[in-house]
């Protein structure tokens, strides 16, 4: 099993509001010259988020949902003190709630 660790907002506040893109484009370019495969994805509209397992953060979070999702704690918990007004959390997958962690819909 793999542990995923996550920030969760609204999609306007992650795309629009806050300058996400610019830090997900200089993290895929660090990882491009040092060849490290990428290990983060901005998932707009999380299946993940839907699962019995984050019920009261899924309530929590304004529609439609968006999450940057990791393998990288470090990577999560840097996004969590530079956007501040997310929800975190992390899961283990493959479960029986969660079957791929980037699915979408």
């Amino acid at each position: 099993m793999t542990t995923y660790f996550f920030i969760a907002a609204s999609e306007k506040f992650l795309t629009v509001e806050e300058p996400l893109d610019e830090i997900l484009k200089e993290r895929t370019r660090n990882y491009k010259e040092n060849r490290k495969e990428i290990d983060f994805w901005l998932l707009k509209n999380p299946s993940f988020l839907k699962s019995l397992q984050f019920v009261d953060l899924n309530t929590n979070i304004p529609f439609p949902p968006a999450a940057v999702i990791s393998t990288d704690k470090k990577f999560i918990t840097f996004l969590k003190l530079r956007l501040e007004f997310v929800a975190v959390g992390e899961f283990e997958c493959p479960n029986g709630d969660i079957t791929d962690p980037l699915k979408v819909g």
